[in-house]
C-alpha cells in the first residue's frame, strides 16, 4: 500500500492511553501454538534428515521465496534469477552461472540474510538504519526521494485507491514521537522474554508496522523482524519455510486484520490468532520447496554416471529450479548463451540419452520436457 503525508481524525491504538501495553487471551492461543510448535518441530526434523547439501539447497530456495514474496506483498516484482544468484553468492553456494543482480536486489537480500543468519545479534537503531539504506540504495522510492537510514520527519498515512478517491487505512504516530517509540520497541525486543518467541514475532511485526518509523519499506522490514524472531525461536539460521509466501497468498486478509487491529483497542488476540494460523499454513507450503529439492537431488543421483557439458548442466538446473513453460531451441540458446546450432546439438544429445523428451508438436515450435 502507498503512503502519503496528511492528517486523519480516526483514532488508532497508538493514541490510546495504555499504548503499547498489548493484551491477549492466552487460552484462545493454546491450540494455535500447539499446532505451530508441532508442525515446526516435524518440519525441522525432516530437514535434519536430508543432509547438509540438501538443507543448504532448501535454505536457498526458501530465502529466495521469502525475498520475492515479501516484495510482491507491496506490489514490487523482483527478478527470481537475480535473487537466487545474490543469495547463492552470499551463502557460498555454486549454482552454475550467476545472473548479475542490481543494487536493489542486493540490498533486499542483504537485509534478509542479516535478519535470518544473524538472529542472535541485538536489534539496534543503527542496524535498522542499515537495513533501510540497503532497501533504498539510490535514496529514492520510485521517483520520490526519501530520507534513507533515518526515522521519518513528517506525518504519514497508508492509503490505497486512485488519486482523488483514496481510502485512508492508517495514520502512523507523529514523527516527533519516533525516538521514544523506537527506543521502547527496541528495548522490549532485546530483553529476555519468558513468553513464547513465536508470539513475540507476531507482536514485533504488529508493533513495528504500527509505529511505521520510516518513509517507506516498513512492511518489508516488519516481516524481516518477524523472520529474525522466528529464526531465534528455532535457534538456527537455516530457513525451510516462508512466512511472506503465505502472507502473499492471504494478502487481503493480512491488510484487513492489520487495519482492524490498528483501529481497535489494545487486545490483539485476533491478530495473534491470524498470524499463528498463517504461520502454520506456511509450514505446509514448505512441502513444495522440499519436493522440488528432492526431485533435483534424485535427478542428479539418477544421472550420476553421465557427463554433461557446462551448457547442458546449466540448462538442466534451470529446468529443475522451476523454469516456466517448456524448453525450446530459442530458450536454450538464450539460457546457455550459445548459437542455435550448438543448442540443437546439445538438445539432440540430451534427447538421445533420455534426459529430455520431445513433445509431439514438431517444426520450429518443438518443445522439450525434462525426464524426471
Amino acid at each position: 500500500m502507498a503512503a502519503r503525508y496528511a492528517v486523519n481524525m480516526v483514532s488508532y491504538i497508538h493514541e490510546l492511553s495504555g499504548w503499547p501495553h498489548f493484551r491477549w487471551d492466552h487460552q484462545r492461543l493454546v491450540g494455535y501454538l500447539a499446532a505451530v510448535r508441532h508442525h515446526q518441530g516435524r518440519l525441522i526434523g525432516r530437514m535434519d534428515a536430508l543432509g547438509f547439501d540438501l538443507r543448504r539447497e532448501a535454505t536457498l530456495e526458501t530465502l529466495a521465496e521469502e525475498v520475492i514474496k515479501s516484495g510482491e506483498i507491496e506490489g514490487e516484482m523482483l527478478d527470481r534469477d537475480q535473487v537466487r544468484s545474490s543469495l547463492a553468492r552470499r551463502l557460498g553456494m555454486d549454482i552454475g552461472a550467476l545472473t548479475p543482480a542490481d543494487r536493489h536486489v542486493e540490498g533486499v537480500v542483504e537485509m534478509m540474510l542479516d535478519a535470518t543468519q544473524n538472529f542472535d545479534r541485538p536489534l539496534t537503531a543503527d542496524r535498522l538504519f542499515g537495513w533501510h539504506a540497503a532497501l533504498f540504495p539510490t535514496g529514492r522510492s520510485g521517483l520520490r526521494r526519501i530520507a534513507v537510514g533515518a526515522w521519518r520527519s513528517e506525518a504519514l498515512e497508508v492509503v490505497s485507491g486512485p488519486l482523488g478517491h483514496e481510502r485512508v487505512h492508517y495514520e502512523a504516530p507523529d514523527a516527533r514521537r519516533l525516538d521514544a517509540e523506537m527506543a521502547a520497541f527496541i528495548g522490549w525486543f532485546n530483553q529476555d522474554d519468558p513468553g513464547d518467541p513465536v508470539v513475540k514475532a507476531a507482536i514485533a511485526h504488529l508493533w513495528f508496522v504500527t509505529i511505521h518509523p520510516f518513509e517507506d519499506g516498513n512492511g518489508r522490514m516488519a516481516r524481516a523482524i518477524a523472520d529474525l524472531l522466528l529464526a531465534r525461536s528455532e535457534a538456527m539460521s537455516q530457513r525451510f519455510y516462508s512466512m511472506s509466501a503465505q502472507i502473499r497468498e492471504q494478502r487481503k486478509a493480512y491488510y484487513d486484520i492489520l487495519e482492524a487491529t490498528q483501529k481497535g483497542d489494545l487486545d490483539i488476540t485476533a491478530w495473534l490468532e491470524w498470524f499463528l494460523g498463517c504461520l502454520d499454513q506456511a509450514f505446509d507450503g514448505a512441502e513444495t520447496i522440499l519436493s522440488a529439492v528432492l526431485t533435483k537431488a534424485r535427478f542428479w543421483d539418477k544421472h550420476r554416471g553421465q557427463s554433461f557439458n557446462e551448457r547442458q548442466s546449466l540448462v538442466i538446473n534451470r529446468l529443475l529450479d522451476g523454469f516456466e513453460g517448456k524448453l525450446t531451441n530459442a530458450k536454450y540458446t538464450k539460457l546457455a548463451k550459445c548459437s542455435p546450432d550448438t543448442a540443437l546439438r546439445d538438445i539432440d544429445d540430451l534427447v538421445r540419452r533420455g534426459v529430455l523428451s520431445k513433445d509431439p508438436a514438431g517444426g520450429r515450435s518443438t518443445r522439450y520436457s525434462l525426464m524426471a
